[in-house]
């Protein structure tokens, strides 16, 4: 180097040598490795699912997402452990597909656990790509779905200390909880950890015969136990959505799993910044139902289904039914009136003659506190004798539960609204939002009775001595004619004439009503306490 080279001319003067691949050979091999992960766990787990009646991850995520939406999070991702029992083992993904798309034109985060890969079983960097999808559904106010299909936690891996890390779930989706939908659509098994992502979710449906969540699966709950039991047994849809009330909804197959969650999310905001999204009917608000005419009979004693009620009223007779086959004495679920999303709270007569038991109260408590977490709108459609009574319910614990229903409704502040049909006694009056509970517009039809309890009860309270003293012949007609009186004193034109009801109305115009009603308290404001929380009636 010659004298009086500076030490740029100096760093030009050196030669670097470089045997790597060119950019695109680097790009081509890029996109060989992510073709690689994109395949899953092989094509021999891929047909393993599908001969089991299940899709894939990325089939269900395409037929989740509108079509060319979706943007894939973490791809080439997989396990990191040092654990003897993970070394040579190749999990694409590391088990779980995540990213963002679109469900009609509206953004969504998805985790979606690979069965194909270790049985979908939660590692550490699973736990990892799933938290990243959680801050980013909650950062920009977006909703997230679970699509579970998984073995829950990965156990090679969680045997030790670093089991307490996966616990951010949990706290997670309670801080979420009431901020962003959240769905957890069972397509698999929910073992152990995944079965609590349902149990905090808003919307669960399961597909029959292929779905099961349990904290344990049948091999730990026979070594813990010594019971033998199929998960299917155990927890199958035919148990959450019928007898202990965890999921929503029992569905045929994976195809129609998706669709109820995309019809789910579609009365939702993408977060409860948000209003309700509005689509554009043709049913005409003002629409005359007169086949109510028919449909509810006159008869307070006589049942009739309120399910074609409830579509004869709303727009296109669309209802999307919550928990229908729980605690079946309670209808809940979602419709449109006039285009916007309106929650229901229905009594049904077809069962315990619409009177409202634990699970009841319940049912209808976590659907108030769902609509009112997202600005949607309240419809209850009463015809509630009551709650039931009994050493039997008291047992349950029927206060305790019934209070819960007292709570939510009270608590509510969405617009609020309710249409006596029939029967309105007692403390199912107050709980199906009655006059005290703040009802932005409550009407009656004119075969409503209001009062303490039904005419026939008042009867074998108050007269029951004055009956006993009669002759036995003429006890029945005595008693026919003190219901007649009674009868007469719970008329709804007595509610009416002290103006404790807005209205008493022809039930064919129910829907014009109502719809009427919703836009009169579309802008409402409610000015509460403040206060922390309060303390739930759990």
């Amino acid at each position: 180097m010659s004298e009086g080279q500076g030490p740029a001319d100096r760093r030009a003067a050196i030669t670097y040598s470089y045997d790597g691949p060119s950019m695109a050979e680097a790009a081509e091999a890029l996109a060989v490795k992510k073709d690689e992960h994109r395949a899953m766990g092989g094509s021999e787990r891929v047909a393993r699912q599908h001969a089991s009646g299940k899709l894939t991850v990325r089939e269900r995520i395409d037929l989740l997402f509108d079509e060319g939406t979706f943007v894939e999070s973490g791809l080439l991702a997989h396990h990191q452990s040092s654990s003897p029992a993970m070394q040579g083992k190749f999990t694409p993904g590391d088990g779980v597909v995540t990213g963002v798309g679109e469900i009609d034109g509206r953004k969504v985060a998805v985790i979606a656990y690979d069965f194909t890969v270790m049985a979908g079983s939660m590692g550490m960097v699973t736990e990892i790509k799933a938290t990243r999808m959680r801050e980013v559904a909650l950062r920009e106010r977006i909703p997230l779905v679970w699509l579970v299909d998984s073995a829950g936690a990965r156990i090679q891996e969680a045997t030790g200390s670093m089991f307490a890390r996966t616990g951010d779930l949990f706290r997670e989706q309670v801080v979420m909880s009431g901020v962003v939908p959240q769905v957890a659509a069972m397509m698999g098994p929910g073992a152990a950890g995944t079965a609590y992502i349902p149990g905090l979710a808003d919307f669960v449906p399961m597909v029959k015969g292929t779905s099961n969540m349990a904290l344990a699966g049948p091999h730990l709950v026979k070594a813990a136990v010594g019971e033998d039991v199929t998960a299917e047994d155990m927890g199958g849809s035919q148990v959450h959505c019928k007898v202990s009330g965890v999921a929503d909804r029992e569905v045929e197959d994976d195809p129609s799993c998706i669709s109820a969650v995309r019809q789910y999310l579609s009365y939702f905001p993408s977060s409860n910044l948000e209003r309700p999204p509005m689509t554009e009917v043709a049913d005409p608000i003002d629409r005359r139902v007169e086949e109510l005419h028919e449909i509810v009979p006159a008869n307070p004693r006589q049942a009739y289904d309120v399910h074609k009620v409830i579509t004869a009223l709303a727009d296109d007779g669309v209802f999307f039914p919550m928990k229908p086959d729980w605690a079946r004495n309670v209808v809940t679920g979602l419709a449109r009136f006039g285009g916007r999303p309106v929650g229901i709270v229905a009594n049904q007569p077809k069962f315990l003659g619409g009177a409202l038991d634990v699970n009841g109260a319940d049912k209808a408590a976590r659907f108030v506190w769902l609509c009112d977490a997202f600005h949607i709108p309240l419809l209850f459609l009463m015809d509630c004798p009551g709650f039931l009574v009994g050493s039997a319910v008291e047992k349950q614990g029927i206060i305790r539960h019934g209070a819960k229903m007292l709570f939510a409704v009270a608590e509510a502040t969405v617009p609020k609204l309710t249409v006596v049909m029939r029967k309105g006694y007692g403390a199912g009056y107050y709980v199906m939002n009655g006059r005290a509970f703040e009802p932005d517009l409550i009407v009656a039809w004119p075969t409503a009775e209001i009062s303490v309890m039904g005419p026939e009860g008042a009867v074998n309270i108050i007269f029951r001595k004055q009956i006993e003293a009669l002759p036995e012949e003429e006890r029945d007609e005595a008693r026919n004619n003190m219901v007649g009186t009674i009868r007469d004193q719970i008329s709804p034109y007595i509610a009416a004439g002290w103006s404790f009801l807005d209205d008493l109305i022809d039930p064919a115009d129910t829907r014009q009503v109502v719809c009427r009603g919703l836009e009169q308290a579309a802008n409402k404001k409610v000015e509460r306490p403040w206060r922390k929380h309060g303390v739930l009636p759990v």
